[in-house]
């Protein structure tokens, strides 16, 4: 372990909350709560504020609201935090020689040798406060020999702080900690080891490695190693995104096969129009349900690299009949294309995909300037309305006129005043849609 490299960690103070407030000061000082909305809504960030009664990030907003019935509930929008850390990142990357963006709020920063030209903590926090500064968002740090000495030594000076911990005081620093501080300790893990006793980082590190990877495998060397703050890891300046997933949890509980496969075709069409438009294919699929029990089930296969609809949602459909084994009511269903590599789709000559690859490129072209549900499957669209006889109602803009005409202003409902014709279950009420990636 080299003691004299010199790592940086930079992350945001409540990094979602901190752009709303940037957006609108009243909400300075109060318990404010991104997500969580709707009764099965998760808690993305929350205030310090909010901290204080116990909310935490992917707490049920159900929950959250039974701790603080005061809490400012905000929907959140993921474009402006996005601008956000693309403004960060790039005032980092004007003043540093290497660096690695770790994740939306989260920088790690190598200034190994350049402590001869200026102090590396001086540099560290004239940074911070330029960013404070000029973008008006709380951001702290931590310097140290490595990125996990670092990472624990920005969480233990938030909010708002910064803090160098040197080779000498690694020792003092890390072992009166609790385990969980530890990047890594999940709750599984951390309740696994505190029945053995092992509470604080001083007692993980007097375990035996043999034992360690005993009880817990490579995991436990891996966390043997952290808490003896050893961290080989270099700091990456580009990290190739490995996979691209989405998810829907639903309002009520269903069983409904036709609309859960119509969900899963729509989420399949999503995720091969992203990978077209960033040049990338996939070689393998995952699909994931989640019983109204709470059990979680996943299905993968591998499959040759490609970027198509028909094949892809062929195989989803496949993956979720052998992953929905239950026959239980589902709460939640997601897909995620992993293995990514950048490259374009292979026709061969006679090849039947050739034709499909141009109605895509097609498509894509529509999508890209009209919106990505300007064309949809068609089997992910709802039915049209339809009379006693069967027959579908069609759509008269004269007599939706009139009918307009005739009810007050105050009795008109938005969705009658402006209504799609074109109505996907993905869209439907009391559907909540996730996108994730790595």
């Amino acid at each position: 372990m080299d003691h004299n490299r010199q790592i940086i960690h930079m992350d945001q103070d409540a990094f979602f909350v901190s752009v709303e407030i940037r957006k609108n000061p009243g909400l300075s000082g109060k318990p404010v709560i991104i997500g969580g909305g709707g009764d099965r809504g998760v808690v993305a960030s929350c205030s310090y504020e909010a901290r204080k009664y116990g909310i935490h990030s992917a707490m049920p907003g159900r929950t959250a609201k039974l701790l603080c019935p005061q809490a400012i509930f905000l929907k959140g929008d993921m474009e402006e935090y996005s601008k956000a850390s693309h403004e960060i990142t790039e005032m980092i990357a004007d003043q540093v020689p290497l660096f690695e963006k770790a994740s939306i709020d989260e920088h790690y920063i190598d200034m190994t040798g350049m402590d001869r030209f200026f102090g590396c903590m001086k540099f560290a926090s004239a940074l911070r406060q330029t960013i404070m500064k000029e973008l008006h968002l709380p951001i702290s740090f931590g310097l140290s020999i490595n990125k996990t000495v670092a990472k624990i030594a920005t969480n233990e000076s938030k909010p708002d702080g910064e803090r160098q911990v040197s080779f000498p005081e690694l020792r003092p620093f890390l072992d009166p900690l609790a385990i969980h501080k530890i990047p890594g300790i999940g709750h599984a893990t951390y309740k696994k080891l505190s029945e053995m006793g092992v509470r604080d980082i001083r007692t993980l590190t007097q375990i035996p490695q043999q034992l360690m990877f005993k009880i817990l495998g490579q995991h436990g060397l891996s966390l043997w190693q952290k808490a003896n703050g050893i961290d080989l890891s270099p700091v990456v300046p580009y990290r190739e995104r490995k996979s691209i997933g989405t998810q829907a949890t639903f309002e009520s509980d269903t069983m409904d096969m036709a609309k859960l496969k119509a969900i899963i075709t729509g989420m399949v069409s999503g995720l091969t129009f992203q990978l077209r438009n960033q040049q990338k294919l996939t070689a393998c699929i995952t699909v994931t349900v989640r019983y109204t029990n709470f059990e979680t089930v996943t299905q993968q296969e591998r499959i040759p690299y490609t970027s198509l609809d028909s094949f892809l949602i062929s195989k989803a459909h496949r993956l979720f009949e052998k992953v929905y084994a239950k026959r239980m009511l589902l709460r939640l269903v997601g897909v995620k294309l992993s293995h990514l590599v950048s490259g374009y789709e292979q026709i061969g000559l006679y090849n039947v995909a050739e034709e499909e690859y141009s109605l895509c490129q097609a498509m894509d072209r529509v999508r890209n300037s009209y919106g990505a549900e300007a064309v949809v499957k068609a089997c992910i669209v709802t039915q049209p309305p339809r009379d006693e006889q069967g027959k579908v109602i069609k759509y008269n803009p004269r007599k939706n006129k009139k009918l307009i005409e005739n009810i007050s202003e105050a009795e008109q409902a938005p969705e009658i005043r402006k209504r799609s014709k074109i109505r996907s279950f993905m869209r439907e009420k009391g559907t909540t849609g996730t996108k994730s990636f790595e």
